[in-house]
């Protein structure tokens, strides 16, 4: 790969994939056709941007560091390339066209935010492939009643279908970080397969329950005992013990007392 004198910047946990075999196996997972709409969130140096810029028409850009934007925008054409130096916690995603598909190399010191954040927009995606540290991606898949899962792997089993595709060593990045990462992919659910509730209540759920997680559920969610067992729910469970399908019916019941 290209050398650089970019000094990786620590506020924006910045590791730079160099790896070309890591490189061309995310591409390949990703398999993008020539037209499709891709946005890469953190490319960083572009090192995964030239590979994907061999596979299709244009690609679009949101690159935190102006350093790096600015490098990227004298490298490519805006033809070829359209770079916005911005901060992805804080774009708008829905000035993308619809069905558009995100990738990239998340800084991990934002990754759960920013996975909160894009899962707002989950109608206007066709999917995302992401390279997260290996940790957050085995939350994000984890199932009930195990110790990764959480607030995470609920908010976001609700609108996706993921899966973990393979683990990548931190050999493969400069600087190395101090954690192993992992490549998944999401792939929205229909929408006939996204509940239909008041997301934020669903979200406020979430937060209380899972701040609360070594409760029993009567003492960590704002129902009684006997509203959980109407909806089939044993009051004495804790938190991590539900279904993503739990909380839906526990949103829903909120959301109506509420009216």
């Amino acid at each position: 790969m290209r050398s650089s004198s970019h000094r990786p910047r620590k506020r924006f946990g910045q590791h730079f994939l160099h790896d070309r075999r890591v490189l061309e196996r995310i591409v390949g997972a990703i398999a993008p056709a020539a037209d499709d709409v891709l946005v890469e969130i953190g490319p960083g140096e572009g090192a995964l941007t030239r590979v994907l810029l061999d596979r299709v028409d244009r690609l679009v850009a949101i690159e935190i560091d102006r350093d790096l934007a600015a490098r990227l925008q004298a490298e490519f054409p805006p033809d070829r390339l359209t770079v916005h130096c911005a901060d992805a916690l804080r774009f708008d995603f829905a000035a993308l066209p619809s069905g558009v598909r995100l990738l990239g190399n998340l800084p991990y010191n934002v990754s759960t935010p920013l996975l909160f954040h894009l899962a707002g927009y989950v109608e206007r995606v066709r999917d995302m492939h992401f390279m997260l540290q290996r940790e957050v991606v085995e939350r994000m898949v984890a199932t009930h009643s195990t110790p990764a899962y959480g607030r995470l792997s609920v908010a976001l089993q609700t609108r996706f279908r993921m899966e973990k595709l393979f683990n990548v060593p931190a050999s493969a990045f400069r600087p190395p970080p101090k954690v192993e990462s992992a490549v998944v992919r999401l792939l929205p659910l229909a929408p006939q397969e996204r509940p239909e509730m008041d997301w934020d209540v669903f979200s406020r759920t979430l937060a209380g329950a899972f701040s609360a997680r070594r409760k029993r559920l009567s003492n960590a969610l704002p129902l009684a005992a006997a509203d959980l067992e109407a909806l089939g729910i044993d009051p004495g469970l804790r938190p991590e013990n539900l279904s993503p399908q739990d909380y839906v019916r526990i949103a829903q019941r909120l959301t109506c007392a509420s009216r």
